[in-house]
């Protein structure tokens, strides 16, 4: 349920949908095995002034991509493999249409890139630590983002009819990259030649069916006629290795409930609260305030008012609502309220019960939500003060931040804030290269991480914090209204653009990883590609596709 208090100048891009209103997804499932079909409605672009044809997408389709695989995660426990496929005869997906990105400003082409990009590493990570797995069943031509989704699949099948490609055609027709991983994919992930890869890159139209499995782009070919049993039968294979129930009852996952107005957005226990002046938003996240279950019956009973699950889902939403329609508010300031006992009760309920299903599941949505909050372009400070709960899993905030200030009150007042660690602050929500925030923040140092996990579950006040390194700077009650002021209003004297290349350089330290160097390597270039005249000038390869002139090229390498 979605209320507005006041009337905004424009309604804000929400990222919540249901099965009832997708217009380009049909999700069946069939015991162990689902299927998601692609049947993209060409009128039903998430803005006017393009046609979705050919089963491209916009971001409303991928935002109904990101609902179905949430609500197979849930409220389909017993699937275990998903098969990715298109209605559309002889054509799968021709990928991110053209004529949305060429009519979009630089800030959407790119916040659309990085949902894409998020969702597609959802799969892998639910395959990962979860055991769906998936299989992208390619009926037809697949271009560009379509033949991305089915990269991030642990299975390629494509049909051999002498006419259906697989391409990334983005270099050589519309002079971008491909947005949503394809390049890290191939030779990271497929492990392709890169001298092959090349040639595939730069290719317009692609290789068909024979190829593609000589160049390790697919794992399996078949004729029309034998196309459907082998998927079949993959999907079969896949599914018997998967640790998911099969005879699982899933819970359901209700519209997350949120208020909008002028002030912000406001959940049950998430509010983000803006300061246009100031150009920045404090988020705050709060504490479970009732008794919270303890046995998985229990849990299943309230299910997705469940506090982990519930808290995560309106983090997650609040974060994609501030990407895409507050880009002036720099700063995210990162509170916490409530009580630190509440927080680490749910986290032991969670690491005694988390060979379950659906507490397995909640891991892994917090697992992908605090992923999400490391890859915001905002600059993330953490404030630990009187009624702050930076414990365990919220304690993930704190190091998630680029900077963290606590009060520092003497040692004799009770109200003075305290930090404490667990099992959950130690590998269990890893970031998106695959380590702890923990592991990161002391790279060079692992015999710190090896004295905090000594000292997990004792409390931290700001003296000890400090020294250990769990925060950045503890002033006392008598500097800290200044020391604060002063870090907001020096953060957002600073050039936006430097700042969002600085935070991205620094925060995933040690080796690169596909994700990293997707968010990292794949954002930096294509950031710059989308603002070039190559690509979107006047005669640029974006602007004139289709209108039969070729795009005119500024020929100097930079």
């Amino acid at each position: 349920m979605v209320t507005a208090e006041v009337s905004l100048a424009s309604p804000p891009v929400t990222f919540d949908t249901a099965p009832e209103r997708y217009r380009h997804w049909r999700l069946s499932v069939d015991g162990r095995i689902a299927t998601l079909m692609l049947d993209v409605d060409e009128d039903g672009g998430l803005r006017p002034g393009y046609k979705l044809k050919l089963n491209s997408y916009d971001l409303g389709v991928d935002i109904e991509f990101h609902d179905a695989l949430q609500r197979i995660r849930f409220e389909h426990p017993g699937v275990a493999c998903v098969v990715v496929t298109s209605a559309k005869d002889r054509m799968f997906c021709a990928g991110a249409n053209i004529y949305m990105l060429g009519t979009s400003t630089h800030a959407w082409k790119v916040n659309f890139c990085k949902f894409t990009n998020e969702t597609r590493n959802g799969m892998e990570d639910s395959s990962r630590y979860d055991g769906l797995h998936f299989i992208a069943a390619l009926n037809g031509t697949t271009a560009g983002g379509g033949f991305e989704i089915a990269l991030a699949c642990d299975e390629i099948v494509l049909v051999d009819d002498r006419s259906s490609a697989i391409s990334l055609p983005e270099v050589p027709l519309l002079g971008v990259l491909p947005g949503t991983g394809g390049l890290t994919r191939v030779v990271d992930k497929r492990k392709v030649r890169r001298d092959i890869a090349d040639v595939f890159c730069t290719n317009p139209d692609g290789v068909r069916a024979d190829r593609a499995k000589a160049w390790n782009l697919v794992d399996h070919t078949a004729p029309p006629d034998g196309f459907g049993a082998l998927v079949a039968e993959r999907a079969r294979t896949l599914a018997a290795s998967s640790p998911r129930p099969a005879d699982a009852r899933g819970i359901t996952l209700h519209a997350v409930e949120r208020t909008v107005d002028d002030a912000g957005y406001h959940y049950r226990y998430v509010d983000a609260r803006f300061d246009r002046l100031a150009r920045m938003a404090t988020l705050v996240v709060r504490a479970p305030r009732e008794p919270q279950p303890e046995t998985v019956e229990a849990i299943a009973t309230i299910g997705d008012a469940w506090w982990p699950l519930a808290m995560a889902r309106e983090l997650d939403d609040a974060l994609l609502m501030l990407r895409t329609n507050e880009s002036e508010l720099g700063l995210l300031v990162l509170r916490t309220e409530g009580d630190a006992e509440a927080v680490l009760a749910v986290d032991r309920t969670m690491l005694r019960l988390r060979d379950h299903w659906l507490v397995r599941e909640t891991i892994g949505m917090l697992r992908r939500t605090f992923a999400r909050l490391d890859v915001t372009s905002r600059s993330l400070y953490a404030i630990v003060d009187v009624n702050s709960c930076f414990a365990g899993t919220l304690y993930e905030l704190a190091l998630a931040a680029d900077r963290s200030y606590m009060l520092d009150l003497t040692d004799g007042d009770e109200s003075a804030p305290e930090i404490e660690l667990d099992e959950f602050n130690f590998g269990l929500l890893p970031m998106v290269n695959g380590r702890s925030r923990l592991d990161i923040r002391f790279l060079g140092s692992p015999e710190a991480v090896a004295a905090l996990r000594a000292a997990a579950n004792r409390r931290f006040r700001a003296s000890e914090a400090l020294a250990r390194g769990l925060v950045t700077v503890a002033p006392d009650d008598l500097d800290w209204e200044d020391e604060i002021r002063l870090a907001f209003e020096e953060r957002a004297a600073l050039s936006p653009d430097a700042l969002t290349a600085m935070e991205a350089s620094l925060r995933f330290a040690g080796p690169e990883t596909l994700e990293t160097k997707v968010f990292g390597r794949l954002s930096a270039w294509q950031n710059w590609v989308f603002i070039r005249p190559n690509a979107t000038g006047e005669h640029g390869a974006l602007n004139v596709f289709g209108t039969g002139s070729r795009p005119q090229f500024d020929w100097k390498r930079v």
